[in-house]
Formats: structure tokens, C-alpha cells, sequence
């Protein structure tokens, strides 16, 4: 499923991060979706970035105690000062054994400068 990616992320969830319903709160995983998608982002800026937008998110299937999350993201798209990152979250289960796709999602960013004002992602060519 995960075709010999590298996560970005990889996490397991406490019990305190468990809901009502027994499952994983769904703010803490977009939380984590968020940490991996600025890494990838900050790295392609080569500097500080911010969450601007979150264009798209699916809960496919809950997220269990115990289950090791791993956070897959890539950098879609790049435009002046933006960059789109697609984020994918699987969840090892069973020790291992069963891999289960629980979200997934689409970020934008902004490359930022000292100013937190957008500045390029890429920078002028001299």
C-alpha cells in the first residue's frame, strides 16, 4: 500500500488521545497531518512556512489505540509563494501485519520570511 515510500512522520497515538467513541479524536491526526505536511513544505521553501489552507480532508476509516500512524506527504504543486501538499495517513495494525489507509488529505501552504509576510518559495534569480 505504501509502495516503498519513506513517511514523513510516524506516530503512536495514547490513551489520551482517545474519543468518546473509543477511536483516536480527529483534530489530534489532522494535528500530525499538519507537522509532516510543514516539514515537506519548509524543505521545499528552504526556510519557514504557515498553513493557509486545508483544500481537502477524508476520515476513511477510525484510527485505533495502538496502531502505528504513518504520515506520507508530498509536495504537488508550487506557485509563487504557495505550495500544495498532499498528505496520505496509513495505519500498521496487528504488529504490523494489516496496513489500513485511515485519511488523507490536501494542505496549502505559504513560504514566510522574519516578517511572517508570503515572500517566494523560490528566489529571484540574480
Amino acid at each position: 500500500m505504501t509502495d516503498n515510500r519513506m513517511p514523513i512522520l510516524r506516530v503512536v497515538p495514547g490513551p489520551s488521545d482517545i474519543n468518546a467513541n473509543g477511536h483516536i479524536f480527529g483534530g489530534w491526526i489532522l494535528g500530525q497531518m499538519d507537522i509532516a505536511a510543514g516539514i515537506v513544505a519548509s524543505r521545499r521553501a528552504q526556510g519557514s512556512v504557515a498553513t493557509v489552507a486545508i483544500e481537502r480532508m477524508e476520515f476513511i476509516s477510525p484510527i485505533h489505540l495502538r496502531d502505528l500512524i504513518s504520515v506520507f506527504a508530498v509536495c504537488e504543486r508550487v506557485g509563487r509563494t504557495s505550495m500544495t501538499i498532499r498528505i496520505e495517513v496509513i495505519a500498521a495494525r496487528d504488529r504490523g501485519e494489516t496496513e489500513v489507509k485511515v485519511t488523507e488529505g490536501v494542505f496549502t501552504f505559504v513560504a514566510i520570511d522574519e516578517q511572517a509576510r508570503p515572500r517566494p518559495v523560490d528566489p529571484p534569480a540574480a
